[in-house]
């Protein structure tokens, strides 16, 4: 009973932790998860752990077959609990990541991507998938838009304390605002008493205040994909690096692209120059060199 109370103790001290320091939901949730999994393997209250435990525990996790993302953040999550709310900076100490493998994120090309916009069978899905592809934002960014966030004027949208805590300006396209009116006519109603017009969401949910799941927003993309032919193992999340690709494929600088992503880094939007086909077709290769014949150039059509 003792360790029960213990570890309940513990857990509410985190969380508190964590609040203190304005760490998000998202955030929240995945070090509690770390918490659980560490107390359910070490079976008495975490903060009798030793460094023995913990060497013990990222070998579990190895031997169990644990995918990198997951043993790291696993270890962040315990790294917290350690560091901060129990202050064992000689446990903190002992918590080792891995260096994940550098993939290349798998788009859709030009073709594909409008088959996949045309399939959707509603203005509410072409929205969804258009704001994910036409402005490079994520599902969660997607889903919290409100009627606040449009700036028809100035034609942008504001994506406001995204991932990071981050605000920032993506651009707003006259084809999606179109559809947005067209939307706001038909958009449902049921959530909107009492909420001021600039606080309505743009895609409200079935319980008042909430909007669509992640999940809904993922069956959707993936009934499209399939009635669009695609058998590419995209994602909804394909949809922003492919926004991020095809830019980078038309010349556009890569920190204009850094800043409509809102990275803090160069290098992570930089992986984009590896998957840009049109860029990476057109480099004439040193074999057409020695043979002497020389490619012809693909007409690229007028600038734009």
């Amino acid at each position: 009973m003792t360790d029960t109370i213990t570890t309940d103790t513990l857990r509410q001290r985190m969380i508190e932790d964590m609040t203190a320091r304005n760490h998000g939901p998202a955030s929240q949730k995945n070090h509690l998860r770390a918490y659980r999994r560490f107390a359910a393997w070490l079976q008495r209250s975490p903060d009798t752990a030793t460094t023995e435990d913990l060497r013990q525990f990222q070998l579990h996790l190895a031997e169990a077959g644990v995918g990198t993302s997951t043993r790291n953040q696993t270890m962040t999550g315990l790294r917290f609990l350690f560091r901060v709310t129990l202050r064992r900076h000689d446990l903190a100490f002992e918590i080792y990541h891995l260096k994940e493998p550098q993939k290349v994120p798998l788009i859709l090309n030009q073709d594909e991507t409008k088959r996949l916009l045309a399939m959707a069978d509603t203005i509410r899905n072409r929205l969804l998938l258009g704001l994910g592809y036409g402005a490079g934002l994520r599902a969660g960014e997607v889903l919290r838009l409100k009627v606040k966030h449009i700036d028809s004027a100035q034609m942008i949208i504001h994506v406001q304390q995204s991932k990071g805590r981050k605000d920032r300006l993506v651009m707003l396209s006259p084809e999606t605002l179109a559809l947005l009116r067209e939307w706001w006519k038909i958009r449902p109603k049921h959530a909107d008493a009492g909420v001021p017009v600039e606080e309505r969401l743009l895609f409200p949910g079935r319980r008042k205040g909430t909007a669509l799941s992640t999940h809904q927003l993922n069956n959707i993309f993936h009934k499209v994909r399939k009635a669009a032919g695609i058998k590419k193992a995209v994602n909804v999340h394909s949809l922003r690096h492919s926004f991020a690709t095809h830019l980078y494929d038309r010349g556009v600088d890569i920190r204009t692209i850094q800043a409509l992503l809102g990275h803090d880094k160069l290098e992570t939007t930089a992986r984009y120059a590896r998957v840009a086909t049109g860029l990476i077709s057109a480099v004439e290769s040193p074999l057409d060199r020695l043979s002497g014949k020389r490619p012809e150039k693909k007409d690229k059509g007028p600038a734009k």
